[in-house]
């Protein structure tokens, strides 16, 4: 199964929102990194990440239809190449919002000690996590506010600028059900626009151990 969709937006912008409206719209079911650890995939990213983007990605979103979020946005410009007939959803916020959302959740998850019934799939998901986003992407200087949103917005305008037009969706989140459906080609559901793992879910997941990596519905 190839890839239709492919998200490039970085996390906290709204990922897995647009994950669970991708499967509502009946498009397949979309990887997130949410999919990483009940897959077993920490090893899999791992080396794609220290071999420079090298991945067997047709086995690695073997029954996936879509993708969205980290890791797999670290890969973009491999996984876009890849699979040159999918669509691109690029999701982004303004960069001040961006960077204080990942600073008071996944960034907390990835700096924090964890507690000791911690499954050993998701200690490698966070050690895996920890060199593609803290090193791999902002070369561990997230804490440096001005480099980290430096890095954001650049990660913005290369995917704009590489990325065919007609080929290419932005979206905020916010905007709803009727820019994706028009981009995709289907019908706008009668149902609300998913808004999941907000910024206040996440917190209140804090508090509960290992249960802060698993997203219960991630923005």
């Amino acid at each position: 199964m190839a890839l239709g969709v492919v998200g490039t937006g970085f996390g906290r912008t709204g990922t897995l929102s647009l994950k669970s409206a991708l499967e509502q719209l009946g498009l397949g079911r979309c990887y997130h990194m949410v999919e990483v650890a009940p897959n077993r995939h920490s090893a899999l990213w791992h080396e794609a990440y220290r071999s420079g983007g090298v991945a067997d990605w047709d086995a690695l979103f073997a029954g996936f239809s879509c993708t969205v979020d980290w890791p797999s946005t670290a890969f973009w410009r491999q996984i876009t190449s890849h699979y040159p007939h999918a669509r691109v959803i690029h999701t982004e916020r303004p960069a001040d919002a961006w960077y204080e959302s990942v600073r008071n959740t996944i960034y907390q998850v990835m700096t924090r000690e964890l507690p000791p019934e911690t499954p050993d799939a998701f200690r490698q998901q966070l050690a895996m996590a920890k060199d593609a986003i803290l090193q791999g992407t902002f070369g561990g200087r997230f804490e440096d506010r001005a480099h980290a949103i430096s890095v954001y917005q650049a990660h913005n305008a290369r995917v704009k600028r590489e990325i065919a037009p007609e080929r290419l969706l932005v979206v905020q989140p916010g905007e709803g059900w009727e820019p994706l459906c028009k981009f995709l080609g289907v019908p706008v559901p009668t149902t609300p626009y998913p808004k999941v793992n907000t910024t206040e879910d996440f917190l209140g997941r804090l508090g509960d151990g290992a249960n802060a990596l698993r997203p219960k519905g991630g923005a």
